[in-house]
């Protein structure tokens, strides 16, 4: 369950709307200056708040942090989702799942590297929900190799699942991350080769499946 973070606003429509204000205004804040050199104040005028008023919606610059953290996973598991079909092999389901992470990935790098440099910033409580939610990500990837296995598709034991899966995750997540040493590197080269290279891992057999 995500953690609750009290505000002083009960309505429920005012404070949604004012917290995804300030969400926007930390993103950008947070990617540019970083966390701790961002400042109450600048975080309260980006969202168009004096501090008084911020302070009715949050109770510090940590819950800002979470509430970011939590905005960016959801856009990412929401956009994963949106990938998945019922209606073809798990094969056919897996790679739909990697290509539509990593387009995900390239459209959010900023934010992704963002939860990487600064979640461990986060209260212990915090922290904890903020790598549940990567854990709910990865567990998609890992349910669609479970799928695989039954269907004969992939050649995998049980103990392959976890470890795949987080790979698949990570292995989308290092166009955030490594972007600095992949510049000379485009992004479709980059989602083909790691496309090639998930599935194979995965013991896709020749054709099987992705017809």
């Amino acid at each position: 369950m995500p953690v609750d973070i009290p505000s002083q606003v009960k309505d429920p429509e005012l404070l949604r709307a004012r917290r995804a204000q300030i969400v926007d205004a930390a993103v950008t804040l947070f990617s540019e200056k970083g966390f701790h050199k961002t400042t109450t104040r600048e975080l309260a005028r980006a969202s168009g708040l004096s501090i008084g008023a911020l302070y009715e919606y949050v109770q510090s610059k940590e819950d800002v942090l979470y509430l970011v953290c939590q905005h960016i996973h959801q856009e990412v598991e929401s956009a994963l989702r949106h990938t998945l079909s019922e209606h073809a092999s798990a094969a056919v389901r897996l790679q739909s799942a990697i290509e539509g992470f990593l387009s995900v990935m390239d459209d959010m790098q900023d934010d992704v590297l963002l939860i990487y440099q600064e979640s461990k910033s986060l209260p212990g409580p915090f922290l904890h929900e903020v790598l549940a939610h990567e854990q709910r990500i990865t567990a998609v990837f890992e349910h669609l190799l479970q799928e695989g296995v039954k269907d004969g598709s992939f050649g995998l034991v049980p103990t392959d699942l976890p470890v795949l899966a987080h790979t698949i995750v990570v292995s989308g997540q290092m166009w955030a991350f490594r972007r600095w040493a992949l510049k000379e590197v485009s992004f479709g080269t980059f989602a083909k080769a790691q496309v090639e290279m998930l599935m194979k891992a995965a013991c896709t057999t020749s054709g099987r499946g992705l017809e």
